[in-house]
C-alpha cells in the first residue's frame, strides 16, 4: 500500500471517531483525533489506562500548535527548535482540544513531528492527533509494530501499513514543562 493510500485511510478513520495504530517520530502510537471527546475516552480504555494521566499530541507545524495553546512561551520555541531528538513541550493553558485530554492544571503536552509519516499525517488530517505508545498501560513500549500485542491490534479501528518491517531502536520522546512564565522542569529526558 501506498503512503498516500494509508494516509488517506487514517484520516478518514479518525474524521469518523475511529482509533488508530501508526508509526510516529519516537515509537508506534495509539491516535485519534485529539478534538473529539469519545474517541479520546476509547485510547484511555484501549490503554486500560487512568484518564488523569495526560496524552500527548502531535501537530506538523508551529501554527498548528498555537491554535491549541493560548500563549507559547518564547523558550518553548527555542527548546524545540534546538532539541536533538523528538521533544514533547507541555504547556499551560490548552484551548480547542477535547476536555478529558486537558491535565486537571489546564496544560497539554504536544509535540511538533517531522518524521514524514507521522508529519504528513497531522498534516492531512488538520489537527492535533493523539500519540500514545502502543501498550497496556505500565507494560513496556513496543520500538517497532512487530512488539505490539494482539490486544491493542485487534483494539483499534485502522492499522497503518507504513514502517511495519522496521526494525531498529526508537525511544519514546523528551517530555519537558514549560510553564506560562517560561519556568522549564524535564520530566522525562
Amino acid at each position: 500500500m501506498k503512503i498516500e493510500e494509508d494516509i488517506r485511510k487514517a484520516v478518514e478513520v479518525m474524521r469518523q471517531g475511529g482509533i488508530i495504530l501508526y508509526p510516529t517520530d519516537t515509537i508506534w502510537g495509539i491516535g485519534c483525533d485529539a478534538t473529539n471527546a469519545e474517541a479520546v475516552a476509547k485510547v484511555y480504555q484501549i490503554k486500560k489506562r487512568d484518564d488523569s494521566k495526560a496524552l500527548i499530541c502531535l501537530v506538523d507545524s508551529d501554527a498548528r500548535l498555537q491554535k491549541y495553546v493560548l500563549k507559547v512561551p518564547n523558550v518553548a520555541w527555542d527548546v524545540m527548535e534546538f532539541a536533538t531528538k523528538p521533544t514533547t513541550v507541555v504547556l499551560d493553558n490548552a484551548v480547542n482540544l477535547a476536555p478529558n485530554l486537558i491535565a486537571e492544571d489546564g496544560s497539554i503536552a504536544m509535540r511538533i513531528t517531522r518524521e514524514t509519516f507521522s508529519h504528513e499525517l497531522c498534516y492531512r488530517f488538520q489537527k492535533p492527533i493523539v500519540s500514545t505508545s502502543a501498550n497496556i498501560s505500565g507494560e513496556e513500549a513496543p520500538q517497532n509494530y512487530k512488539d505490539i500485542s494482539e490486544e491493542i491490534i485487534n483494539a483499534v479501528d485502522y492499522v497503518c501499513w507504513s514502517r511495519r518491517n522496521e526494525h531498529k531502536p526508537h525511544q519514546a520522546s523528551s517530555i519537558i514543562k514549560i510553564a506560562e512564565d517560561g519556568e522549564v522542569k524535564i520530566i522525562r529526558s
